[in-house]
């Protein structure tokens, strides 16, 4: 009977906490609008983000992208659900693959495992989707500046895309996080 009651409790718990997952689209977008901003002037926000190397930033917009925006709320309110921060599913699957699912096209080889990740940056518990996009770019929790790198277009392949999506879900109270932000920059081929 105590397993009973504990596993009743369990699962009103989780029901309980997964109602409390709100999706905010003004804070994705908000965060959209930043990013654009500091890819097209990043002097302006040189101090502020630790930025150097300011040659090698892709100085031209991102695109808002509905179906990579899909993906990125879907992903978001999926961590929070499920407890978990990682750019791979508890099943094994990677943003590739939810992409290409959501109807967006990849290149096959992008395909070819299905945990791949060509295109993903993730934040935890940040007090909103901004905060969320300038941790991403000062890099404390990523050594070697690989989200930065993908936020600003950085290197060759980052450089290249073009398209993007963003999700960010508050869950007060959640644990291990109360917010988790997904970043989606991609392109569909070479």
């Amino acid at each position: 009977m105590r397993y009973l009651v504990l596993a009743l409790t369990l699962l009103f718990t989780k029901f309980v906490l997964a109602q409390h997952i709100v999706v905010d689209h003004h804070q994705a977008k908000s965060a959209y609008e930043l990013l654009n901003k500091i890819r097209t002037n990043p002097e302006r926000y040189k101090n502020e983000l630790k930025l150097f190397n300011l040659h090698k930033i892709k100085r031209s917009k991102l695109n808002w992208n509905k179906q990579l925006a899909e993906v990125a709320v879907y992903r978001a309110k999926d961590m929070a659900k499920r407890s978990y921060f990682d750019h791979v599913s508890p099943e094994g699957y990677g943003p590739n693959y939810f992409m290409e699912e959501a109807g967006y096209q990849l290149n096959p080889e992008w395909l070819k495992k299905r945990n791949s990740n060509n295109f993903e940056s993730i934040a935890a518990n940040r007090a909103s989707a901004t905060d969320g996009i300038k941790a991403l770019i000062i890099g404390k929790e990523a050594p070697g500046y690989h989200h930065r790198t993908h936020l600003l277009g950085m290197d060759k392949w980052n450089a290249s895309l073009y398209d993007i999506g963003i999700g960010y879900v508050e869950c007060k109270g959640g644990k291990p996080y109360e917010s988790y932000l997904v970043v989606i920059i991609a392109k569909h081929d070479w």
